[in-house]
């Protein structure tokens, strides 16, 4: 054995002792290139797309240019899987080893992950690999070019699920539900007995179709897949594919701060009790820890962005401290980022930790425009609202096939780009083949329709 695998062997049992519960997880040392890979992708094999390339770019300016390192990657299911990057130093994958247990005890015990682990399968690396195998196909058979466009419109509306509906979901009823008839009291059918009050048999009108969508529909790429007048199946495919994926990253997406904390919580108690760590090994470890959960940017600079690290640990490490080990447990199964910032940061930890909500003002200029703790969490969350994505229902599909949208703005809390919002109203025709209409309103509040 290699001694990082003497070391995690002995972690994980070290682990086990300490209470934490998880599905077994493959640990696979992996080169810089393919770990940029997987973190741009998202998974280890996934369907091919320019945007990605896109990503791969800016990921690598970002590495050369010190603001990002890829510690490991790590995809929860049964098994988990974690892939270490071979450049990364032994301490450093020690540390790593130790802070992916920590990812998988989430996982497996937190229930908005559980839940979407139960509508997968646990098994999305090979479902991915499907959905790209899938889309590989496509192309050989129409070409490249027909099937990005595809891509193109159902990746820019990954955002747009129901997070809160099931993944596999029926078609609505075809027809409308009969109502069921009145029972009848003696003192009615008395009365209609009278002569003259017989009432007139009516011809049956048979049942009536049901209006698509019976209600506004949130889920606009399952949406797309089943009602889009023209698509060919492997079309619908690539939809149902791209959904799929995006419902199995929100968990990851809507509990990365209590998520990450808990991982380096973990980490750090793990560290702290391996007491068969060389003390070189555990100290450059420890210096790796202080990285990943400092407060500020490069330099010592205030850092205008929340780092995930540092104010989840920082907020297990109040809980454990206030409340105890097993009443954090129960925390991290029953709460996403929401109920644990409005829950836990307080005004005395804003205080501490120095946060506030700034505004941009013109010459670029920042100033801190509100220390109020509520403020904080709301400015905190409000990216997380919805996927990160304004909230736009499918309302209404015309006699003529067309599609109308609604911008639920009032629930949202957020204007749209007009010019993102036409570009992404652009791609939706292209798979609709019918006109695309989407209601929203202006800055002032006044209706506005948006057309493709």
């Amino acid at each position: 054995m290699t001694e990082l695998e003497e070391y995690a062997a002995r972690i994980e049992a070290l682990a086990h002792r300490l209470g934490l519960d998880y599905y077994p997880v493959d640990f696979e040392v992996a080169p810089q290139s393919l770990m940029t890979e997987i973190a741009v992708y998202g998974l280890p094999v996934r369907m091919p797309h320019w945007s990605f390339g896109v990503r791969y770019i800016h990921q690598l300016v970002r590495q050369s240019m010190g603001h990002s390192k890829i510690f490991e990657v790590m995809f929860p299911g049964d098994p988990c899987r974690a892939f270490l990057m071979d450049g990364n130093s032994l301490a450093e994958n020690t540390l790593v080893t130790a802070h992916v247990l920590g990812h998988a005890d989430f996982s497996k015990n937190n229930q908005l992950f559980a839940r979407f682990h139960d509508m997968s399968g646990g098994n999305i690396v090979e479902k991915a690999a499907a959905h790209a195998h899938r889309i590989h196909q496509a192309i050989e058979a129409v070409g490249l070019e027909k099937v990005e466009t595809v891509l193109d419109a159902a990746l820019a509306l990954e955002s747009h699920v129901d997070v809160t509906g099931e993944l596999h979901r029926a078609r609505y009823a075809e027809f409308v539900q009969e109502k069921k008839k009145v029972v009848e009291g003696d003192f009615r059918k008395r009365f209609r007995a009278l002569p003259g009050e017989s009432e007139p048999q009516m011809p049956p009108i048979g049942p009536l179709k049901a209006r698509v969508p019976p209600h506004p529909e949130f889920d606009l790429l399952w949406f797309i897949a089943q009602y889009a007048p023209d698509l060919e199946q492997w079309e619908r495919d690539i939809f149902l594919a791209v959904r799929a994926e995006s419902l199995y990253f929100y968990p990851v997406f809507a509990c990365q701060i209590m998520n990450e904390g808990w991982a380096s919580y973990w980490h750090a108690r793990l560290l702290r009790d391996a007491d068969f760590l060389p003390s070189p090994l555990y100290l450059e470890a420890i210096k790796a820890h202080s990285d990943v959960v400092r407060p500020f940017a490069s330099g010592e600079q205030t850092a205008l962005a929340i780092n995930p690290y540092h104010l989840g640990f920082t907020l297990w490490e109040h809980i454990v401290e206030k409340k105890g080990l097993d009443h954090a447990r129960q925390v991290m199964k029953e709460e996403d980022d929401f109920g644990f910032i409005r829950n836990w940061l307080d005004a005395e930890l804003a205080e501490k930790l120095d946060l506030f909500v700034y505004e941009t003002r013109p010459g670029d200029e920042i100033r801190v425009a509100n220390r109020d703790v509520g403020a904080v969490r709301e400015a905190i969350l409000a990216p997380k609202f919805n996927f990160g994505a304004p909230r736009v229902a499918a309302l209404e599909v015309k006699s003529d096939g067309g599609l109308v949208l609604a911008h639920e703005h009032a629930s949202d809390g957020r204007g749209l780009d007009a010019a993102r919002a036409r570009k992404v109203l652009e791609y939706t025709r292209r798979v609709w083949r019918r006109p695309v209409r989407l209601h929203t309103v202006n800055e002032r509040a006044e209706p506005v329709e948006l057309a493709a």
